[in-house]
């Protein structure tokens, strides 16, 4: 199992790096249902000019316009960074079973910021929130997230 996770963050991290090189945030994020990826998601927002266009909400997108919208409460994310307030009531919403992740973003983050809407149990019509497993190949995630703000300041 620790393999699989591996492999599929491995995968977010190319993503990611996509992202890096077209100017964005380094995120990357994939769906996978019984270990095939049905959505992929690139951040985009910087250079679309569309916030939303997150890598999270990106593959959610996808795996609803590859025909899996009625699956994806039995499906896994994996990203590589946790996902934010937005991102998290996307994946409240569609009840994604499972979140894993590398790096926290803990101000706005959908877990481990104050705004923890991954974890809460307040809104009925969300049911069960979904199992959480961060810091996943982390020091990689944290490496992108250097080089990008490395960029920044250029």
């Amino acid at each position: 199992m620790q393999e699989d996770i591996q492999y599929y963050m491995r995968q977010c991290l190319n993503l990611a790096k996509d992202a890096l090189e077209s100017g964005n945030p380094p995120v990357g994020a994939l769906i996978v249902l019984n270990g095939k990826i049905i959505g992929k998601g690139t951040e985009s927002g910087k250079t679309t000019g569309d916030i939303t266009n997150h890598a999270e909400i990106l593959s959610i997108r996808d795996a609803i316009q590859n025909g899996y919208s009625d699956q994806l409460h039995l499906a896994i994310m994996y990203t590589t960074h946790e996902p934010c307030i937005m991102c998290s009531y996307m994946i409240r919403h569609h009840k994604i079973a499972e979140i894993i992740y590398g790096s926290s973003v803990p101000y706005v983050g959908g877990f481990t910021s104050k705004f923890n809407i991954l974890n809460t149990e307040d809104v009925p019509k969300w049911g069960n929130k979904p199992k959480i497993n961060s810091g996943i190949l982390e020091d990689e995630c944290n490496l992108l997230t250097a080089e990008f703000v490395k960029r920044l300041s250029k």
